[in-house]
């Protein structure tokens, strides 16, 4: 599945709740000179769900994506793949409820990051990514 932009619908107090986690989690890394994008993906993820996501990238710019979930969401993933479905080595960060992955992309190109919930309930999830 992959998913489109967040605007187009209206989001939930989880997901809104998410977003701030997110956001908190992408100012560290502003704090080492990456702008946070415009625009954010979130949704309420079933548990054990998994989503794709779509985004374009550009070789040699560096990336950050964070995600974050509400309190019932302390298990997050996040892996990125290139256009083929190859796994894509990335820096990790996870901590309760909140992950992060690191790339810089040779090539520019489409590609997904995979955000899963490994819990056994439901919870509202953001991602957005920084890059420089």
């Amino acid at each position: 599945c992959v998913a489109s932009s967040a605007a187009a619908f209206a989001e939930t107090d989880q997901e809104v709740a998410a977003h701030a986690v997110a956001l908190d989690l992408a100012g560290a890394f502003s704090n080492d000179g990456f702008k946070i994008r415009d625009g954010h993906w979130s949704a309420t993820l079933a548990a054990h769900e998994t989503k794709l996501i779509a985004v374009s990238l550009y070789a040699g710019n560096q990336y950050w994506f964070s995600a974050g979930a509400t309190e019932s969401g302390k298990h997050l993933t996040l892996e990125l793949f290139n256009e083929t479905g190859a796994l894509v080595p990335t820096d990790k960060y996870r901590a309760d409820g909140k992950a992060a992955a690191g790339v810089t992309v040779a090539n520019s190109g489409q590609f997904y990051v995979r955000v899963g919930l490994d819990e056994d309930a439901s919870a509202g999830v953001c991602v957005l990514y920084s890059y420089k």
